[in-house]
């Protein structure tokens, strides 16, 4: 699936920003000014190992770029899994994913594009994506999907952390007494995941819902999904206000599937936000995400953008 955004005359350079998921791969082709010139997407054949993966990836760009009428300059790839950024490799990711571990992720995809290729993972990527534009420098990102992704902007750089693991908020202990999917106890995923989200109203009520499903109930006023929702908007508040008195960090991104119920999250949110604020005394603000499924792709870009400007210096 393919959109064509503005036309551009045959041959202006541009960059590509490439979202992988575990059933998607979306892309879009952006110019220098940020415009969107194409975007598209196309399964990801995850089942099928890396090779696959890379296939389908650089078919998609190299649609998009033909489509769009552009020079590709340079790629950036938003990756599920653990990422050795340094390399381009995959260091860990879920299951759901064949041949994926030590797969040199952004070896392959610069052999098939032709151009350099920087790798992200994925939530690093969305907060790339949200940041960009906005003045703070100091922000953290929550990516609340399947499971809990974070993301730490310091003093305007993304950080990684010796090993490619800063900002994991997901996997934080202290939120409960449930098993994580991760094998320990507690952890902010145990609450606030969409998988979870399920799963703790099906606890109270039997009943097999998806997190949108147990959304749709809490909006028609139903006392046990409307619960599931207040613990998990207290568990993400709680989450964030600990990152922001440990790092000075006065924002907080949230995206990803269960944001898009951020009128059931938020009371819980304000509420914890007024009973546990940071000690600093200076207010955090936690936000919903706002562009959206370009995000990722976004972040993507910005970071090819950012290594190569490092190159050129």
């Amino acid at each position: 699936m393919q959109d064509r955004g503005t036309a551009v005359p045959s041959g202006v350079p541009a960059d590509a920003g490439i979202d992988i998921g575990g059933t998607k791969i979306a892309a879009l082709i952006v110019d220098e000014r940020g415009t969107v010139l194409a975007r598209g997407s196309a399964p990801a054949p995850a089942r099928e190992g890396g090779a696959a993966m890379a296939d389908a990836a650089a078919a998609l760009v190299t649609g998009l770029a033909a489509e769009a009428g552009v020079s590709l300059r340079a790629a950036g790839v938003g990756a599920a899994g653990v990422v050795d950024h340094a390399t381009g490799t995959i260091r860990a990711a879920s299951e759901m994913f064949v041949d994926w571990v030590g797969f040199p992720l952004g070896d392959e995809l610069s052999d098939r594009l032709g151009v350099p290729v920087r790798i992200e993972n994925d939530v690093n990527a969305f907060l790339l994506g949200e940041a960009a534009g906005r003045a703070d420098r100091d922000v953290l990102g929550v990516m609340l999907g399947t499971g809990v992704g974070g993301a730490l902007i310091v003093d305007g750089d993304l950080r990684h952390g010796p090993h490619g693991a800063a900002g994991e908020i997901g996997h934080t202990p202290g939120y409960s007494d449930l098993r994580c999917t991760c094998g320990q106890t507690g952890h902010l995923e145990t609450l606030a995941s969409g998988t979870s989200i399920g799963a703790r109203y099906g606890e109270r009520t039997g009943d097999v819902l998806n997190s949108s499903g147990v959304a749709e109930r809490a909006r028609a006023g139903d006392a046990d999904a409307i619960a599931v929702f207040r613990d998990a908007g207290r568990a993400l508040a709680l989450a964030c206000a600990s990152a922001a008195t440990l790092l000075d960090i006065p924002l907080a991104i949230v995206g990803g599937g269960v944001a898009h119920a951020w009128d059931l999250l938020a009371p819980a949110v304000d509420e914890a936000l007024r009973t546990d604020a940071p000690i600093t005394g200076i207010p955090l603000r936690v936000i919903p995400a706002e562009k959206g499924g370009d995000a990722v792709a976004l972040g993507a870009i910005e970071s090819a953008r950012r290594a190569r400007a490092v190159v050129a210096y």
